[in-house]
């Protein structure tokens, strides 16, 4: 029998997995960020699984992906395996009512984990059954787009039955229903959707808007007080689209190019630094008077500091998303597409979007969100309108070869 090598992971691609680990979206814990601890360290060893030889991937791009028997209609329960405070509870934290709602409603017992803290860890815990043909013991996962598309790609993930997901397919709003990874959402539906802006302290730039990639480049008002992030896709891919050129269709000398527009930042110190989460506290208090910025900090932020502000530039933004996938010989998957579509409900959509502040990704939620606050329904980067929707940008998939190489020039630039 043909064995195939799994994914292998360059030095450079662990270096940028760290990063996001300790300090970029890896350590985000979502909707409590602002007064999170931390999150689960990884090891190297935990990391190594993730390239480790010897083991095949279930099929090779373009084979038929490996299915399971089924078991729905015998065992009414689904384990339900995602992010930390990624999930709508009760105000004494005791329940989760729109997991209660589907039990109610279908008889369906969830076992809902909150294991993931990070998608380097989680996908090292179940690497090794899915490898091996095996249950994970979970029927439905929560990984952000990167790791969605290797889990794809390895063979790892059933295929969703469309007939089973009505509102899914019929409510996902368009700039998150042709990813290059899942063309069609095929095997994927987004839970949320992760959005960079540019964010500024007005009471640290005078009360000027700060809203191009240009501006934090090239504005000597800000000299040295301009972050910019050191996840390489949202840099540069900021960055590509603030000199014309498409995130999901650029060559290497465009990369190339935009890591040269990057150093020049960095060699006249208009960069102060390139961070991850750590932003936060430094715009808070206008030592960085601008910088790149996650859409769902933002709006924490500005919870607590009314002169943080932010802006969509014109040429468009980086989006992103973490993504409900059924692994490779999950016991309950007809269960499983029954809760993803009933997420996709309109009401069940707002009742999750009030709690987590993340891009809903459900077409018809911004009058169901209005009902439960309407400072959230007409908040953008919650519920996109049709002019940010169209700026939305989605960095394009990386070869193996590609990634290795434009994460060791990223790197270089940043200094890691």
């Amino acid at each position: 029998m043909e064995q195939f090598e799994p994914d292998r992971l360059s030095a450079a691609q662990y270096a940028a997995m760290r990063r996001s680990l300790t300090s970029g979206r890896g350590a985000l814990t979502r909707r409590s960020l602002l007064r999170a601890s931390g999150v689960g360290a990884l090891t190297l060893g935990g990391m190594s699984t993730l390239g480790a030889c010897g083991i095949p991937p279930a099929k090779r791009s373009g084979d038929t992906p490996v299915a399971s028997d089924d078991h729905s209609d015998a065992e009414k329960e689904i384990a339900f395996s995602n992010w930390t405070e990624y999930m709508d509870t009760s105000d004494d934290e005791k329940t989760r009512p729109t997991l209660e709602e589907f039990t109610k409603r279908t008889g369906i017992k969830v076992k809902y984990t909150e294991d993931i803290n990070d998608n380097v860890e989680f996908f090292g815990k179940i690497r090794p059954q899915l490898a091996a043909g095996q249950d994970t013991g979970r029927d439905l996962i929560v990984v952000t787009d990167w790791l969605a598309a290797r889990i794809i790609r390895l063979g790892w993930a059933q295929r969703l039955d469309p007939s089973h997901l009505p509102h899914a397919y019929a409510n996902l709003i368009p700039q998150f229903r042709t990813p290059d990874w899942d063309p069609g959402r095929a095997y994927s539906y987004p839970w949320t959707g992760i959005d960079t802006v540019i964010a500024y302290n007005a009471k640290a730039t005078d009360g000027r808007k700060v809203d191009s990639v240009t501006q934090l480049l090239d504005d000597p008002s800000l000299k040295g007080r301009v972050g910019f992030l050191t996840e390489m896709r949202d840099t540069v891919g900021m960055t590509l689209l603030d000199q014309g050129k498409d995130p999901a269709s650029f060559t290497t000398a465009d990369y190339d190019e935009a890591i040269g527009r990057l150093q020049k930042g960095v060699d006249k110190k208009q960069i102060r630094r390139f961070t991850g989460n750590d932003y936060t506290s430094d715009l808070d208090k206008g030592d960085l008077a601008a910088c790149l910025a996650w859409a769902g900090d933002v709006i924490q932020l500005q919870a607590g500091n009314p002169d943080i502000k932010y802006a969509i530039p014109a040429p468009g933004y980086i989006t992103s998303s973490d993504n409900l996938l059924v692994p490779a010989h999950a016991r309950h998957k007809a269960n499983a597409e029954r809760l993803i579509d009933f997420y996709y409900e309109p009401p069940i959509a707002a009742q999750l979007a009030a709690f987590i502040s993340y891009v809903c990704p459900v077409e018809g939620v911004k009058d169901e969100l209005a009902k439960i606050d309407p400072a959230l329904a007409d908040n953008p980067l919650i519920v996109p309108d049709r002019a940010m929707a169209a700026k939305a940008h989605s960095f394009r998939s990386l070869t193996g070869e590609e990634e290795t190489a434009y994460e060791e020039k990223f790197a270089k630039l940043i200094g890691a």
